[in-house]
């Protein structure tokens, strides 16, 4: 009866460290920003945005030298103009003043709009990787070390497969 329980006892045990074991999560890590800024089609997207950006500066530009050059053209004509006439020629650099603080903020708005267009894809495509590559290997989870925070020491670096998978 003694050597029944001692033969339980041990059994227990062993299911128990064989369940513990099968319990740990398999766990890796990747530095999404390092993958993404390495991908083609990223270098692709800030390019585009570089040029639309640098359409946007010079437009803005121009608009300001116009701006500037109708304002003084108004104040050195102001002495021999009436009120009336000044008055309008106020509310007129008042609008022009506003139309370019609203080109401005609408182009602010088309540069995020077409970053979170270009960017999309992008992120989706190296997800997928990443899910790829992470489910070959066994992993259950795939942090992402990408805010400079070491999340794991010792787990699976990922960085080097998922851009293998993708051909970076």
């Amino acid at each position: 009866m003694k050597q029944l329980k001692t033969l339980l006892l041990a059994t227990v045990v062993c299911l128990g460290t064989i369940s513990f074991s099968q319990a740990q999560s398999k766990v890796a890590h990747i530095n999404t920003e390092d993958l993404i800024s390495a991908m083609p089609e990223y270098k692709a997207a800030q390019a585009q945005l570089e040029t639309l950006g640098k359409t946007y500066q010079a437009d803005l530009q121009n608009m300001s030298t116009e701006f500037q050059k109708l304002v003084k053209q108004y104040e050195a004509e102001a002495p021999t103009k009436t009120d009336e006439e000044n008055a309008k020629r106020s509310q007129e650099v008042q609008e022009k003043e506003q139309n370019i603080r609203q080109y401005n903020a609408t182009a602010q708005q088309d540069m995020q709009k077409k970053q979170v267009d270009l960017l999309k894809p992008i992120t989706e495509k190296a997800k997928a990787a990443i899910l790829k590559v992470g489910r070959a290997q066994g992993f259950d989870y795939v942090l992402d070390s990408s805010q400079g925070v070491v999340i794991l020491t010792d787990g699976k670096n990922l960085l080097d497969d998922v851009k293998k998978e993708l051909g970076i």
